[in-house]
């Protein structure tokens, strides 16, 4: 066995994020790790990858103990891990990436043809056919994540941790991406694969390990576990026939909801063509296509982040709930309409356009209030006291955001 995980255990405030956990993974094997959010998966690979400090259990690899304390002795160990938002510099350029750390050098200054050489033997056999010289972050994240895999598997190359790695990729990105892993897999690899998407975890994985609460719930053959049963073993109760319709059923169950809102040729010159779209009290409406085909622009207009330059969007439930000429038109000019008429947005990338980073989680909850509020009046009373100096700066972050 490449991997061997036995009785990880790892405790926060009294809490067991994992209890007692035990895992294996073999060469040549992609191995997927399931479970809901809160299962203990993203404690697992900290532990393994020395992230977090474990408080007890054995990890040993090729049948000898190891103890990594940090991501960098992991990977000298010949740990690597990829993770959904790719951990690299998207203002230097994919030679500079693939070998940032380990640059060659002469007489102490970096060797820039040798830097090339390097990189493009790093990225041989993924089938890349891109500047090393152009900077990473202008490609896209599918090529981006080829890099990180290319990078980690160069200065690893026994285990290889891919942590949601397909989540922001279409079918035929996450194809590509799969190729690569196969061929990975087919050179001895043991490859630990974490994902929502049951059908990726089907089509390339060899053997499954459910984690619910911070246990090991079952591991099992792809062939010998139906999707009910893994549900079931990561829901920790068994599905009625209602739920086993639903989830075999395709195609759209119309909601049965009051009408909400209603955008009516709602369009942006040279980005969105006009559409039609009504929401109802209730209903979750999913909006699919390719890359470019205009989904986060059509999020924007919607939100108010870019204005739209036809149609009109109604508040049909405060009209009177018949569509017709009694509802409320809303004005959208930005996010604040938006946000004033109850909407909420999720950006794509959440990282960069969701949250504000440097602040924490208590001011981007306090930000979120005062961009509601605007950004002359704060917070007052208890919330103003359980702000304190950050409802000061969300009303800077207000104005620097356009929130005025």
């Amino acid at each position: 066995m490449l991997l061997a995980i036995q009785s990880l255990t790892k405790t926060f405030v009294g809490m067991k994020a994992l209890d007692a956990v035990d895992f294996e993974l073999a060469r040549g094997e992609v191995h997927a790790l399931l479970g809901e959010n809160g299962a203990g998966k993203s404690t697992l690979i900290k532990c393994l990858t020395g992230a977090y400090r474990r408080d007890a259990g054995t990890l040993l690899l090729d049948d000898a103990p190891i103890s990594p304390d940090s991501t960098a002795q992991a990977q000298a160990l010949g740990i690597g891990t990829v993770y959904q938002e790719v951990n690299l510099l998207p203002n230097l350029t994919v030679a500079q990436n693939l070998t940032f750390g380990h640059e060659p050098r002469h007489f102490g200054i970096v060797d820039t043809r040798a830097q090339r050489r390097q990189a493009a033997a790093m990225l041989e056999g993924y089938g890349l056919a891109i500047d090393l010289d152009r900077d990473l972050g202008s490609y896209s994240v599918a090529v981006q994540q080829l890099v990180a895999i290319a990078r980690a598997v160069a200065l690893s190359g026994k285990v290889l941790i891919l942590d949601e790695p397909t989540a922001s990729l279409d079918d035929r990105e996450v194809q590509m991406l799969f190729a690569v892993v196969r061929r990975l897999r087919d050179q001895g690899l043991g490859i630990l694969f974490v994902s929502h998407f049951l059908d990726q975890v089907y089509a390339l994985c060899d053997r499954i390990t459910v984690l619910r609460n911070g246990r090991k719930i079952v591991t099992a053959r792809c062939d010998d576990l139906d999707r009910v049963r893994l549900i079931e073993h990561m829901l920790g109760r068994e599905l009625a026939a209602e739920e086993h319709a639903a989830r075999r059923a395709e195609g759209h169950t119309e909601a049965t909801g009051e009408p909400l809102l209603a955008f009516e040729q709602v369009g942006r010159r040279g980005h969105i063509e006009p559409f039609d779209l009504s929401v109802q009290r209730g209903e979750v409406i999913g909006m699919t296509g390719l890359l470019g085909s205009g989904r986060t622009e059509t999020a924007e207009v919607m939100f108010g982040i870019k204005r739209a330059h036809s149609g009109r969007v109604r508040d049909v439930e405060s009209g009177g709930g018949d569509g017709g000429e009694a509802a409320d038109e809303l004005h959208l000019r930005g996010p604040r309409d938006a946000i004033a008429a109850g909407f909420g947005f999720a950006p794509e990338d959440r990282k960069t356009d969701g949250i504000v980073a440097e602040l924490s989680i208590r001011e981007n909850i306090i930000l979120a209030l005062q961009a509601r509020r605007g950004w002359i009046s704060a917070p007052r009373g208890r919330r103003r006291r359980s702000a304190s100096s950050p409802a000061a700066i969300s009303r800077r972050w207000c104005w620097r955001a356009g929130w005025r």
